[in-house]
């Protein structure tokens, strides 16, 4: 079969497009590429491809397409390993469907299981969810599997290497057989293969083999700073390189609007955008960015995608995106069309862990750099006018300008002339205006943790952790429905208590009570913010 290369030509229904086309995606990855139009026809297919290569959207938009919005079973089933990875998909499966309407629900472990059960009487069509978790479910005859059509199976070395076989092979036997199933794992071990003979009917195999994805002719640098240092950080990388066209992305729409008014405080150039802004404001915003009336665009992921400006020299991850593959489509804003490049990120210490990952995923070494001192800052900006200063005088035609400079240069010294001259062409920064940014949540490498079922038994297979059992609050070993155990402290269904999770949590509050000091922020804040993303 002839791979495609965009979304526009796999058939998508308009509504799903639009959605495609809302995120900023015009090209296919290679296991969407791959995996898009043999899901589409409802084969069964085994995709193998790492993490951060776009296998949500390889399975979810085949899914959504077919689904007719009227639908009131449950007619797909989605099983990860993992709670993190379930609440994952299922933001993404939403951000696809978002004006198809399909709607679907995640289910895991941790969350309180009556108020699953509350939702899952809305009737969703497609289930993201946790093999203990669903098995819960089952039993509970909470959850049907008798009209499921489709199964996808994602991360399914991680689900085998946690001890859930059992739990697969128990699910998927309550599936009809007449379905299409998708099992997708970045390696193929034998009993992922054992499993696939099992379950699969004369399934595809797609592969696509890793390779360095980062563009060479980019120069990849990061620098390792506290968050309360990285607007400084910032201004000195700024004045030190001096780039003609720069894009620095922020994660949040409140960080880029905040980050952009900063900016413009400290005499520079900028302007945000961001999904809030009308079409109107955003090309007004990339007009001035084109023309060079700014020099700085500030911007998130999703309105960054698909930009295509030529002359762009430095992007600067403000703060590190998600996963290697909104990495790789940052950096890929500069070095176009045959040019060099320069790529900085700001990673503060806790996530060093997650810039390795990103390494590893794009098999680019990305080089450690100093931050740079504010008298790199000043020298810098004034080797970058001296090269201009003796640009222009080789290229000559100055002669309306030569009148006025001898007139000067009768009564001033010529250095101290030179020197005002660098200063007004250097520009004065506001270094004294009060800057308050408000600070964001450091993003930690996804752990991948089983999900133990309510009943508190643990997976088949899955290792002992530190710390026994754990009472009820105590400060180690599994509980029911936890996602770390006995190295973060045990799971407390009830009040949060030392080492233990809020039931309510989201996805990163696994603190301790110890780790829950107020942090403090460059306005001297102490209160915590709230994990954002793009829609905050």
């Amino acid at each position: 079969m002839k791979n495609l290369n965009t979304f526009a030509e796999f058939g998508l229904e308009p509504k799903v497009l639009q959605a495609v086309t809302e995120l900023g995606f015009e090209e296919a990855t290679p296991i969407q590429a791959k995996s898009i139009p043999l899901a589409l026809e409802g084969r069964d297919l085994i995709g193998q491809a790492q993490t951060g290569t776009g296998k949500t959207a390889a399975f979810g938009l085949p899914l959504i397409n077919k689904i007719a919005k009227e639908e009131e079973r449950i007619v797909a089933l989605i099983m990860t390993p993992t709670r993190e990875l379930a609440i994952q998909v299922a933001e993404e499966i939403g951000k696809l469907a978002r004006f198809k309407g399909t709607r679907s629900l995640p289910i895991y472990g941790g969350q309180d299981i009556v108020r699953q059960i509350r939702a899952l009487k809305k009737k969703p069509q497609i289930i993201i969810g946790t093999p203990g978790r669903l098995l819960d479910h089952i039993n509970r005859k909470t959850i049907k599997l008798d009209d499921v059509q489709t199964v996808v199976l994602d991360e399914a070395d991680e689900m085998l290497d946690m001890g859930f076989m059992d739990d697969i092979q128990s699910i998927l036997k309550l599936v009809p057989a007449e379905r299409q199933t998708m099992l997708f794992s970045a390696t193929m071990p034998s009993n992922i293969q054992k499993l696939a003979q099992q379950f699969l009917k004369n399934p595809e195999h797609v592969s696509v083999i890793p390779k360095q994805v980062s563009a060479p002719l980019i120069d990849q640098s990061y620098i390792e700073v506290h968050e309360r240092q990285k607007f400084d950080g910032l201004t000195r990388l700024l004045d030190m390189e001096s780039p003609e066209l720069a894009i620095v992305f922020g994660r949040t729409k409140r960080r880029v609007d905040e980050l952009a008014e900063a900016l413009h405080m400290r005499g520079y150039s900028a302007d945000g955008l961001h999904g809030d802004l009308s079409q109107n404001q955003r090309d007004a915003v990339m007009r001035k960015f084109r023309d060079g009336s700014i020099d700085v665009l500030v911007a998130t992921d999703v309105a960054a995608r698909g930009l295509d400006v030529s002359g762009v020299t430095h992007v600067v991850n403000f703060d590190l995106p998600q996963d290697p593959e909104s990495y790789v489509h940052r950096i890929g804003r500069t070095g176009r069309a045959g040019k060099e490049g320069a790529a900085w990120s700001f990673v503060t210490p806790r996530e060093l862990d997650h810039l390795h990952f990103i390494e590893r995923i794009t098999r680019h070494k990305i080089t450690r750099k100093p931050l740079p001192s504010l008298a790199e800052a000043i020298e810098g900006k004034q080797r970058i006018t001296a090269e201009r200063f003796i640009e222009l005088v080789e290229a000559g035609d100055l002669n309306e300008y030569k009148g006025m400079a001898i007139q000067l240069l009768e009564q001033y010294d010529s250095v101290n002339l030179l020197a005002a001259a660098f200063k007004l062409i250097t520009g004065e920064k506001n270094d004294k205006a009060n800057i308050e940014l408000t600070p964001e949540e450091p993003i930690r490498v996804k752990r991948r943790n089983p999900d133990i079922r309510s009943s508190g038994r643990k997976p088949s297979g899955y290792g002992n952790r530190t710390g026994g059992s754990g009472g009820s609050g105590g400060s180690g070993g599994y509980r029911r429905d936890s996602r770390e155990g006995g190295n973060r402290g045990g799971y407390n269904s009830g009040s949060s208590s030392k080492g233990g999770y809020n039931k309510e949590g989201g996805r990163d509050s696994y603190r301790s009570s110890a780790d829950r000091k107020p942090r403090p922020s460059s306005s001297g804040s102490s209160s915590r913010p709230p994990k954002r993303t793009e829609d905050n």
